[in-house]
Order: C-alpha cells, then sequence, then structure tokens
C-alpha cells in the first residue's frame, strides 16, 4: 500500500527480521507499536503485508451485526493463504478460548497461523484482538451450521477444529502436519475411539482409529472442499464428529490419532446441560449417524464383526 508510512514499513520489516531469528518477544512488541500506529501486520504465505486495522477487521469479515451462518462468504476456494487455521465455536465461556488462543499462539512458532471465532452468544468482539477472525452469528444458529460459518473462512493449508476445554502446552502444529503428509489420512487429533458393532465407543491410542473425538480434529483444508463440512441436522455437538470422520473413511481416507501436548479441561457445555436435555439430543444424533452408517462395518478398523 502507498499510504503506508515509512516508520510503519520500517517496523514491519524488522519485525520480520525478527520473526526469522525466532525472536518472538521482539517480533510481538513490533506488531504493537504497529498497531499503535493505526496498521496491522497480516502474516501470510506470500509474506506479510500492512493493512489499516478498521480495513483489516472488515476484509476479516468482522460484522457489528449478528449474521445467519449461511451468509457468512466462503473462503475456502481462494489459494491457501495461511500455513494453518485454528477454530472455535464460542457457544459461552469465552475464558476457555482466551486460554487456548495463548497456548497456540505460544508454540506456533514461525508458522503463519490464523484464528478464527464464529460466536453464538453475543460476546464482546473487542475482547478479542485484530489477529482473531471473530464472526458473529445470529442466535438459534445450531452447532453444525455454526462450526460451518467459521470453517468456510479457513485459508490455512491445514485446518484445526477445536474445543474449549482444550489447552495446549506445546508445540500442536508439528506432529498434526507431520500425520496429515500422508494422503491416505483424511483426520487426525489426539483423541481416537473404536467400535466393534457401531454401538459401544471405547478410547483407542490407534495409531488408525474409527473416529477422532471433536475436542480436538484437524484435517487437510481440501478435504472440506471434497467431503464437504459437518452435517447442520447435528443442533448439539455430541456423534458430530464420529458422524464427520465415517465420512472421510467413506471417502477412502483414514482416521488416524496423533499424540500432541494438550491438556483436556472440563467439557463445559455436556456439563451445563441439564441431564435430560443431554440424553435426548444425544440420542437424537446417535440414531441420525445409524441412518447413514448403519452396518457398515467394513468402515472399521477391525473389520466386520464375527457372525452369531
Amino acid at each position: 500500500m502507498s499510504d503506508v508510512p515509512d516508520e510503519v514499513r520500517r517496523l514491519a520489516a524488522e519485525r520480520e527480521e525478527r520473526r526469522q531469528a525466532k525472536d518472538f518477544t521482539a517480533a510481538d512488541a513490533l506488531r504493537d507499536r504497529i498497531a499503535e500506529m493505526g496498521f496491522t501486520v497480516i502474516d501470510s504465505l506470500e509474506g506479510p503485508r500492512l493493512e489499516p486495522i478498521g480495513l483489516a477487521a472488515s476484509a476479516a469479515g468482522r460484522a457489528s451485526a449478528p449474521v445467519r451462518p449461511e451468509d457468512v462468504p466462503s473462503a475456502l476456494e481462494q489459494p491457501a493463504a495461511f500455513e494453518a487455521t485454528v477454530h472455535w465455536l464460542l457457544e459461552g465461556w469465552p475464558e476457555d478460548v482466551a486460554r487456548a488462543l495463548g497456548g497456540f499462539r505460544s508454540h506456533q512458532g514461525g508458522r503463519s497461523v490464523q484464528y478464527v471465532v464464529a460466536d453464538v452468544t453475543g460476546h464482546d468482539p473487542t475482547s478479542f484482538d485484530d489477529r482473531v477472525e471473530l464472526i458473529p452469528l445470529v442466535e438459534g444458529a445450531g452447532w453444525g451450521a455454526a462450526r460451518n460459518a467459521g470453517l468456510k473462512r479457513s485459508l490455512g493449508r491445514i485446518v484445526l477444529v477445536v474445543d474449549g476445554s482444550i489447552e495446549p502446552v506445546g508445540d500442536v502444529f508439528g506432529p498434526i502436519e507431520e500425520a496429515l503428509a500422508d494422503p491416505a489420512v483424511g483426520v487426525v487429533g489426539p483423541f481416537g475411539i473404536v467400535t466393534t458393532n457401531l454401538q459401544d465407543f471405547e478410547a483407542s491410542n490407534g495409531p488408525e482409529v474409527d473416529a477422532i473425538e471433536g475436542y480436538l480434529m484437524a484435517m487437510r483444508r481440501e478435504v472440506l472442499l471434497e467431503v464437504g463440512l459437518f452435517d447442520e441436522k447435528f443442533k448439539w455437538y455430541r456423534t458430530a464428529d464420529i458422524e464427520y470422520s465415517f465420512r472421510l473413511k467413506e471417502a477412502g481416507l483414514k482416521a488416524m490419532v496423533a499424540t500432541v501436548p494438550v491438556i483436556r479441561h472440563e467439557h463445559r457445555m455436556w456439563f451445563n446441560t441439564p441431564p435430560k436435555e443431554r440424553a435426548k439430543w444425544s440420542k437424537r444424533n446417535y440414531y441420525r449417524f445409524l441412518d447413514r452408517f448403519r452396518g457398515r462395518f467394513e468402515l472399521l478398523v477391525g473389520g466386520e464383526p464375527p457372525r452369531s
């Protein structure tokens, strides 16, 4: 941009030098100085660019009023601009997202990472800095539609779907990048499950599993285009992760456990939902999964169960 002051350009160049030298404390301090002068640095695979803060927020898709999930523009057809995108759905407890965001940023190294938060709570958007793309959604947007609204904004080569209960305590990106380098792998994450009968699921360390739990799921961005997004008939989160994993397996891709350094805290939505409601919604979601995959034992890691 021709109207960027020379001093801002100088600071941006110095910040890039510090970032390449992995002096991220100095790089962040320079980013803050640039912000004080009215500009933000947007890191991409092509290198950093400078934009006025107001323009950057607009380009990132921030809106002053809530929008319907179907009205959120998709960026999935655009070329990748980041090495990774990390996505949360804010249904309450913003402090959990802030904790996770801090953990990812502390351990992202020199990677260019896009952070996206789809919000159904009307949370104050100024509580997140301008490096977070916040998507305010209308009240009543179901889990699947709201998740997809955020996923449509993904510009990273890999996409991480994360729950607020997850706190990174080390480099999460490295093991995920390594696992997804295998084109036969469709989805990875630290929490895998297996089943022998499509009714009872149990935790498994894999490495290959029947599904990856939605606490943290990661896939290559092109998978979102090839296989699609989450089923928007899932108004609540339970079983949506299993259904999505099975759709990837149906497409010939594997679900694999990737060991990453995270802490799993209390799952707020589960413990703050009345038991009768969560039992009803869980049952409804499970039967929706069965409607599509009943009897599909050939998709299981263990194959078809022995006949009695």
